[in-house]
């Protein structure tokens, strides 16, 4: 059976050496605000911080406005249930408790801290979350014993005016209900008609039953079995008002007994209490989840030895289709937090479930693929469920449960643009998320685009060139054998017919004549013979493509990810010609900062008239952009100290640049930080700068392309980019063997260069 992940293994050192070293803990806060002059702290404390003390206690929901409240999730646990290990103590859960606040940040941006609580009194433990409840916007109780938990809960959510939610039930159920909704979907089966056996009547078990039955399953096809056998009505002993809601009436009195037939068997139990017998007398295309921790009631490899026809999840990352509540609790909280939500209720997980569903049956983009080690994810009995990294989860999931949060009444605010809200939350996570909505925004508002995939055979530019046309960013056209694409597509699981992509056959196609011709009177007196053009024409895509843009049958053309960068470069500029100056722009995003670095990918060792031109170049690529450019010319040196000849190439490019008449600022030679901090500038009163570059020409490609890769590989940054800018007609280079989201990307500033309005 294929793994979605490779198991790890680590010592017990390893663990420990992973929590205490370099700082213990995982934790720790950052301030939101400077702290840098006497100005930042009258305004964070004294005197300044008594002007939302007085407004708060005028109304006390201005402290979603004035603290972090907002944003900020309790993790809170007595201990009495940690993992599957068991009542440890409330400070053995501490590890866990920060793990998840890890999480909450991690996934979906949402700051948390852990408490925990020193007693197993439920009573007691209610008073205490109570009486701290209203520091936060919402609470995720953990690790708590059942039934207390059930009674902790509920009197809890009576008592705060915030979601409070305990993941130990609502997770789990939430990621059942889910994969539920996609094997019922794969097997052909309605979730009405479906026959559940539930092993294991615990706190997950109830929940995950209780939202499945909100979610189509109908009460009396379900059956619940604890450690005293079937919970039937009337049952005598072993019975609670939480068990007794669920009891049905049925003759079944054993797990074996009530699996003969079943649709479906959730295990929430123990290692061993599914056998191969039992799973052997469930119907057809049985759907079994074994989610016991650390080992499931039977493993994957036991099913498929009695039944081929089985759809399977477990709790475990070492098999396909996990349960994995990190999936949901994140992005429930998210969404609840981000309308001021009151409460969980079940219709927002009902959403929830129902928007992880529908996520999973979507083409999974590269970088979920990249973190499990290329595998290809796609939907179908070994993939009802996304991967908890999936990117798109933190900007496809909050919005269904905001919005059933505002349906259903217990939202505090409305959002009244979706759209929006989908756009600032990608922007949590990537830096790159408002730009990129900006350029995609003035492509759409474009006449539509018509943008040539040139390696159009291969399936990540097939499966870039679809979500290119799902997006409404332009008409692709897919260079290749037709044939080949749609075998690929098929194998992706697209369906071109739907969306109406085109495909063109360079080999075959009527405009090969006219093609020829225009390209052999460019290059005949280059040395170029009638034929030599001919094959090029019929025989490379580059040559194809570049000869549509370049006679107006396209608008842009993307290219490069069979082929390095130089070949493609040199193989477009014998058909495209160079309008200005050719530079490679690269974007980098990091700490709220954008910066347009040049050049990255074309001029080895300018000259001082060539980094004037790069200048003006990036310039006018920057302003189209919609920025005001200020362009710093970067060197070693600091206006001539220490001297050296890359430095007086820099000085001469200024003094090219102070006899003509540019429209932005610039300034050099200069190190990174006069560039870029303020504060150092104060040594320096001469400099033209207005504020903080945002165009930084470096010296040379190398430094230019080292400092982009370097801050890139560091972590904290995205680059995007080289971006070819200065060409007659739009076209971009990807990096060999990019990504979908690279090609998408690069594919979107090509219909941008290629004529949609300027930001």
């Amino acid at each position: 059976m294929p793994d979605l992940t490779d198991k790890q293994t680590f010592s017990d050192q390893d663990a420990l050496d992973f929590h205490k070293v370099p700082t213990p803990g995982k934790i720790s806060m950052a301030p939101t605000k400077p702290m840098a002059t006497q100005r930042d702290l009258s305004l964070a404390y004294s005197p300044g911080v008594a002007i939302p003390v007085l407004a708060i206690a005028k109304d006390a929901d201005l402290a979603y406005d004035y603290t972090s409240k907002g944003n900020l999730v309790a993790v809170i646990s007595n201990g009495t249930a940690i993992l599957g290990l068991g009542n440890l103590g409330h400070m053995a859960s501490k590890p866990v408790m920060e793990g998840k606040s890890v999480l909450f940040k991690r996934f979906a941006d949402v700051d948390s801290f852990d408490v925990e609580v020193k007693t197993t009194d439920p009573e007691e433990f209610i008073t205490v979350v109570k009486n701290i409840g209203d520091t936060w916007g919402g609470i995720n109780l953990e690790d708590i014993k059942s039934p207390e938990c059930f009674v902790i809960e509920s009197e809890l959510q009576d008592l705060l005016d915030i979601p409070v939610f305990h993941d130990d039930q609502h997770g789990t159920a939430i990621i059942s209900t889910a994969g539920l909704i996609n094997a019922a979907h794969i097997v052909g089966k309605k979730l009405e008609d479906l026959k559940v056996v539930l092993a294991g009547a615990g706190a997950a078990g109830l929940s995950s039953i209780g939202l499945m039955k909100a979610a189509g399953v109908k009460a009396e096809n379900t059956v619940i079995v604890d450690r005293d056998g079937v919970v039937y009505k009337s049952r005598p002993t072993g019975m609670d008002q939480w068990k007794a809601a669920h009891a049905t009436d049925t003759p079944h009195r054993t797990l074996a007994e009530a699996m003969v037939g079943a649709d479906v068997v959730l295990g929430l139990s123990a290692k061993g209490a599914i056998t191969k017998e039992m799973v052997a007398s469930m119907a057809p295309n049985p759907i079994i989840f074994a989610m016991a921790n650390p080992d499931p009631e039977i493993t994957p490899e036991d099913v498929l030895s009695v039944r081929t026809d089985a759809i399977i999840a477990t709790g475990r990352s070492d098999y396909v289709n996990q349960v994995n509540n990190v999936l949901a609790f994140p992005y429930l909280f998210r969404g609840a937090l981000d309308v001021r939500a009151r409460r969980v209720n079940h219709e927002m997980k009902v959403a929830c479930a129902q928007a992880i569903a529908a996520l999973a049956r979507e083409d999974v983009p590269d970088e979920v693929a990249a973190a499990y080690s290329g595998r290809k994810l796609k939907f179908g009995p070994d993939y009802i469920i996304p991967t908890p990294f999936d990117p798109r989860l933190i900007w496809y999931i909050p919005p269904f449960i905001a919005q059933a949060a505002m349906d259903t009444g217990v939202a505090r605010i409305q959002i009244e643009d979706m759209d929006a809200y989908r756009a600032s939350l990608r922007e949590r996570v990537d830096p790159s998320a408002a730009l990129m909505q900006k350029i995609s925004s003035a492509v759409r508002a474009a006449p539509n685009k018509r943008v040539v995939f040139a390696e159009g055979e291969e399936t990540t530019v097939i499966r870039a060139a679809w979500a290119f046309k799902q997006s409404e960013l332009g008409t692709p056209v897919l260079l290749g054998r037709e044939d080949l694409i749609r075998k690929n597509a098929i194998e992706a699981g697209l369906d071109f017919d739907a969306l109406g992509i085109e495909i063109v056959n360079a080999r075959v196609s009527h405009k090969n004549v006219e093609y020829t011709d225009w390209l052999y009177a460019k290059l005949q007196r280059r040395g170029y013979l009638r034929r030599d053009v001919q094959r090029m024409i019929n025989q490379d895509r580059n040559y194809f493509a570049a000869a549509m843009v370049a006679l107006g049958d396209a608008d842009a053309v993307v290219s490069g990810t069979t082929r390095n960068f130089n070949m493609v470069l040199r193989e477009v500029r014998r058909v495209i010609d160079v309008k200005d100056r050719l530079i490679g722009l690269s974007i980098v995003l990091a700490k709220g900062r954008t910066l347009f670095v040049a050049d990255t990918s074309i001029h080895e060792l300018p000259d001082a008239q060539e980094l004037a031109e790069i200048a003006i170049q990036a310039a006018s690529a920057v302003r189209k952009l919609g920025r005001t450019p200020r362009v710093a010319f970067l060197s070693h040196s600091t206006f001539g100290d220490p001297p050296g000849e890359r430095g007086e190439k820099v000085r001469e490019a200024i003094r090219i640049l102070d006899g003509m008449d540019v429209d932005f600022e610039y300034e050099g030679e200069m190190p990174p930080e006069l560039a870029l901090d303020p504060g150092a500038r104060s040594n320096y009163p001469f400099m033209r700068l207005s504020a903080d570059a945002n165009v930084l020409v470096m010296p040379a490609i190398q430094s230019a392309s080292i400092s982009t890769r370097l801050v890139q590989s560091l972590g904290g940054a995205t680059v995007i980019g080289p971006l070819l800018v200065g060409l007659e007609k739009s076209v971009q280079i990807v990096s060999l063997g990019a990504s979908v989201s690279e090609i998408i990307t690069a594919a979107t500033f090509a219909a941008y260069e290629g004529g949609a309005p300027e930001l």
